[in-house]
This record gives structure tokens, sequence and C-alpha cells, in this order.
């Protein structure tokens, strides 16, 4: 009989499964940059994996709630709240599906290295930054096509990867404060480290927009 292929739910949780945290349990620098400068409120993380950027949230007064597929990635999240003494509501579930999407909810919603096929990306975009309150922002850190190469992680497929033209299509309905891409040294486990090229994006609504997305 043949075996079947792995699924990316299965290589991610292969990933988490081990004690080590395979991107640290510090959070990304540019999401602790962006969420300082904010005050607490709620806040909704997609492809949250082990959690370190949800438990530091938590940890500076925000009601977080953490999104992704590996149920590994939850159990890892969890112990790290419980050992930092933290809350989270984190849900199993598929990004595509959208069923995680609260029109009008969050104060900010965080995308930090939540690489999707473009169909998928566009409609899980679109359903993030419906997902934002009223003057909420969003928050994204990702590989762009040129970390092709390099060994300090990410997609090995270009269309996985995120250039700020295409973001900038992706969050019309938001105005964007900055998006563009750089060269960085990633500080991130042992999966993220090195020079790296990515792509980051800071957004707000409009506190007059009528946003909406339907399912």
């Amino acid at each position: 009989m043949e075996a079947l292929a792995p699924t990316a739910v299965d290589f991610w949780d292969a990933r988490y499964e081990g004690e080590t945290y395979a991107y640290g349990t510090e959070p990304n620098a540019y999401f602790r940059q962006q969420l300082e400068a904010l005050p607490p409120g709620r806040l909704l993380l997609l492809a949250e994996g082990e959690g370190r950027n949800a438990v530091y949230a938590a940890k500076r007064g925000w009601q977080v709630t953490a999104v992704d597929f590996s149920d590994e990635g939850r159990a890892k999240a969890l112990r790290l709240a419980l050992a930092q003494g933290v809350r989270l509501d984190y849900q199993v579930a598929d990004l595509t599906a959208l069923g995680w999407q609260q029109p009008g909810h969050y104060d900010a919603v965080g995308l930090i290295y939540a690489h999707l096929a473009p169909a998928d990306r566009r409609a899980v975009h679109a359903a993030a930054t419906a997902s934002l309150a009223p003057g909420g922002y969003l928050i994204l850190e990702a590989f762009s096509p040129r970390q092709l190469g390099l060994p300090s992680g990410g997609p090995k497929t270009a269309e996985m990867l995120y250039e700020p033209a295409t973001l900038a299509e992706d969050f019309d309905g938001l105005n964007l404060l900055e998006n563009h891409a750089l060269g960085v040294v990633l500080h991130e486990g042992s999966f993220h480290a090195g020079p790296a090229n990515v792509v980051r994006l800071l957004g707000v609504r409009d506190s007059s927009s009528e946003l909406t997305y339907c399912i």
C-alpha cells in the first residue's frame, strides 16, 4: 500500500512536537515594536504556531485569540502561557476556512510569517482586514521573494512569498502607514536565524470606514 504524502498539518506538527521551541519564545521584533505603541485591547494572531507572540501580548494586557491548524503548536503555546502566568484563547483551525473571522471585533490583528498560496492569501487577508474594529491596526511581517536561497527560513516557492505591491492590493481597505521590503538579521530560534529578506506592513482601519467581508 502506497504511503500517503505528508500534509501541511503533519509538517508543522512534526516541527513543533519537540521540547525546544522551533522559533524561540521571544516575540517577533517588528510585532513587539508595533504592539508597544498600542494600548491593550482585543488581538487576533493568525498562524501563531507555538505562541511566542501571543504570550508576549497577553503579558502586556491584551486579550489574545490565536489561531493555527497545529495541535502540537497549540500544546506548546499553552505550556508557554502557563509558565508565564497568562491565558490564551487558542483555536485549532484552518485559516482558509475563515471560521475565526469576527467582523469589526479586534483592535489589532497580527500576521507574522503567515504564508499562504495566492488565492488563500487574498481571502485570509480580506477577512483579517474585515475583522478589525474601526481604528484597529494590522501588523504583518513575512518573507519576500528575495529570501529564496537563504537558509534563514521561509517557503521555497516564490508564489508563497510577499511583495509590498501585492500586499498593498490585498489591504487596500486600510490606511497603510508602512509597507516595504528590507534586509534584517533574524534571531528567532533555530529555523529563523541569520540574514533574511522580509516585508513589513502596518495598516490601520479608518475609524469612519464601513468595511465588510462575506464568508
